[in-house]
């Protein structure tokens, strides 16, 4: 079940997992294009067992595509200006919780919600200093960033990720002076981190999840 959150007057709904110290760094979750399902909630709960506040965010008003069509629809829908301004308030929200005792919070994407968790990197400066990315390219701009940038990608991507898409992107971070580093799965396709997807690959999803747990600890200071 989803909570609502209210920050200036203004709500979100989403999942908030608390780690069993009952603080810890602060870390976004933001959902693909088939909305805040039970993997992405499973990932909340996850990510707070390693030690993060976690807070995953539904920007499809409640609504879990569970096939390809639903989930082009529901994508067909979104409204990203209004998106990105409900992940700012996500951010703001998160990074007052007395439970976060990083300086700074982690934010991950998974596909459709690399885009916004770049351009939250962007727009809230000072607060994002992580991003991980899982298998989106995303667009956005990265001339105020101060983040440092981690990717995990599909060596088999026939959704768009495909690796002059990896490379450009992490050319463009690095040539905004920031920090980006990216890894291939092989024998992969998109989504192999998903446990409710067939293309869910268990031992690159598990060296993915290491690799951005180490990340998580080390860059939102």
């Amino acid at each position: 079940m989803l909570e609502t959150f209210e920050l200036h007057e203004r709500s979100f709904n989403g999942h908030l997992s608390l780690p069993s110290s009952g603080k810890g760094t602060g870390v976004l979750l933001l959902h693909a294009w088939w909305g805040l399902n039970g993997f992405i909630i499973q990932t909340c709960d996850k990510l707070a067992r390693e030690g993060f506040v976690t807070l995953s965010l539904d920007y499809y008003s409640g609504e879990v595509a569970r096939t390809i069509d639903e989930a082009k629809a529901c994508r067909q829908k979104l409204d990203r200006k209004a998106t990105n301004k409900l992940v700012t308030l996500a951010v703001d929200y998160l990074n007052d919780l007395p439970a976060v005792t990083s300086a700074g919070i982690g934010v991950i994407g998974f596909s459709l919600g690399c885009s916004f968790a770049i351009e939250a990197a962007r727009s809230r400066n000072q607060i994002v200093k992580a991003v991980a990315l899982f298998y989106g390219t995303g667009g956005g701009k990265f001339d105020k960033s101060r983040a440092a940038f981690m990717g995990h990608f599909a060596e088999n991507d026939k959704w768009g990720a495909h690796p002059k898409k990896v490379n450009a992107l992490a050319g463009r971070i690095r040539a905004a002076g920031q920090e980006a580093t990216f890894h291939t799965y092989p024998d992969t396709e998109h989504w192999f981190v998903e446990t409710d997807r067939p293309e869910y690959n268990q031992e690159a999803a598990e060296l993915a999840w290491e690799r951005t747990f180490k990340f998580l600890r080390e860059e939102p200071g």
